[in-house]
């Protein structure tokens, strides 16, 4: 399951270690979290939000889908027309946001 730090691993890319935490004992939480370089940008806590829902969608999607060799497999018995609708059910299962 993605986290915040994965998020945030997503913004400033370049600039290891642009975050960290205002106070170690109130835990990796958005309001704690304060700028270690001065040519960073703070994403939003809306914006961090939006990109954990993403990579939880690509995390899911990617362990629902079948393996690669399976999906050639699908393919070459069944047809490109029979492997879209395996990956479709999928990617129905687990929609990108609006």
């Amino acid at each position: 399951m993605a986290d915040l730090q994965d998020a945030l691993g997503q913004f400033n890319t370049g600039k290891p270690g642009w975050y960290g935490w205002k106070d170690s004992s109130l835990g990796m939480v958005y309001s704690n979290l304060k700028l270690n370089d001065d040519t960073a940008t703070m994403p939003t806590e809306e914006e961090v939000n939006a990109k954990i829902e993403e990579l939880e969608i690509q995390e899911n999607r990617k362990y629902d889908y079948p393996s690669i060799a399976d999906q050639l497999d699908d393919i070459y018995h069944n047809g490109i027309d029979a492997w879209k609708e395996t990956i479709k059910a999928t990617k129905d299962k687990y929609p990108k946001p609006s």
